[in-house]
């Protein structure tokens, strides 16, 4: 079995063998020693313990499938996380869209498939905060999961910045969870997050906070593989978490990726249009 380097990082991690010795016959345990294993990370979103909910169903269910064995990386922060990929670290990576830009230069990961829905930033305020527009946030903090958070905080800043000439002080709370109580408790003015991790928020701060702008959408973050996995096997994964996405008994995991009808992903489609954007002065 192919060592892993996983040396230095943070996180917790999931050997998923254990998921039913019976389906690869009377080989048992050793069967499941011979089977080839690789590293899946997954940019720090939520929780870990939420990340590690959501995706171990689904990677017991994708080494039935491909008849590999993954392990689940979860960093952190998203700095963490961005040191990982940037690395080269992981073989399987779940990262947002400028992440993609920037290890396809580095590392060469390809993205495999993402998510059909595009991808849109909000920024969110107090409910109970007068302000009522992206104006009356000039000068002000503004919370943001990570400089190189791409939806909660880049395509965020891009929009302020470039369209609507609003210069801000941004601070980074390192997940979307803590962006948003920034605004909560009043250290900071508004929050970047995502709808999705909006939405996963308990009911009693979802109704704390007010969307005060979303951003043009782009398409999503993308599962993507280091060129070191053949590409058979990265068309093996691609096909079967096409696959489980249409079985009802993962859809809420794949909801909470959120992935809820990934499409196979194109890098020259999906990923270089961002070069257009105009985001690289505020990447750390």
């Amino acid at each position: 079995m192919r060592r892993l380097n996983v040396s230095g990082l943070v996180r917790r991690s999931i050997l998923l063998t254990a998921v039913g010795l019976s389906a690869w016959g009377s080989g048992g345990v050793q069967a499941q020693v011979d089977r080839p294993a690789y590293s899946l990370a997954v940019v720090p979103q939520f929780q870990a313990q939420e990340t590690s909910r959501v995706w171990a169903p689904i990677l017991a269910r994708l080494s039935q499938e491909t008849g590999l064995t993954f392990t689940l990386m979860v960093a952190k922060d998203i700095p963490a996380f961005e040191g990982d990929i940037m690395a080269g670290k992981p073989d399987f990576a779940y990262m947002n869209p400028f992440h993609q830009v920037m290890v396809r230069d580095a590392q060469g990961y390809v993205p495999l498939v993402r998510d059909s829905k595009l991808l849109t930033g909000i920024l969110v305020v107090r409910a109970d905060d007068p302000i009522r527009s992206v104006q009356e946030l000039k000068g002000k903090t503004i919370a943001f999961p990570a400089p190189n958070a791409f939806g909660a905080s880049l395509l965020i800043r891009g929009q302020l910045a470039e369209h609507d000439k609003v210069d801000i002080t941004p601070f980074y709370a390192k997940t979307h969870t803590n962006a948003y109580r920034q605004t909560i408790v009043g250290k900071a003015a508004a929050s970047g997050g995502l709808r999705a991790t909006l939405d996963k928020e308990p009911p009693e701060v979802q109704a704390i906070l007010r969307v005060l702008m979303e951003t043009p959408g782009a398409a999503p973050h993308p599962l993507s593989a280091h060129p070191r996995v053949p590409a058979a096997l990265q068309q093996a994964v691609t096909a079967a978490m096409l696959k489980l996405a249409d079985d009802p008994s993962l859809q809420a995991e794949f909801k909470g990726i959120p992935m809820v009808k990934p499409i196979r992903a194109d890098y020259t489609r999906d990923y270089q249009p961002l070069d257009k954007l105009k985001l690289d002065s505020y990447v750390q």
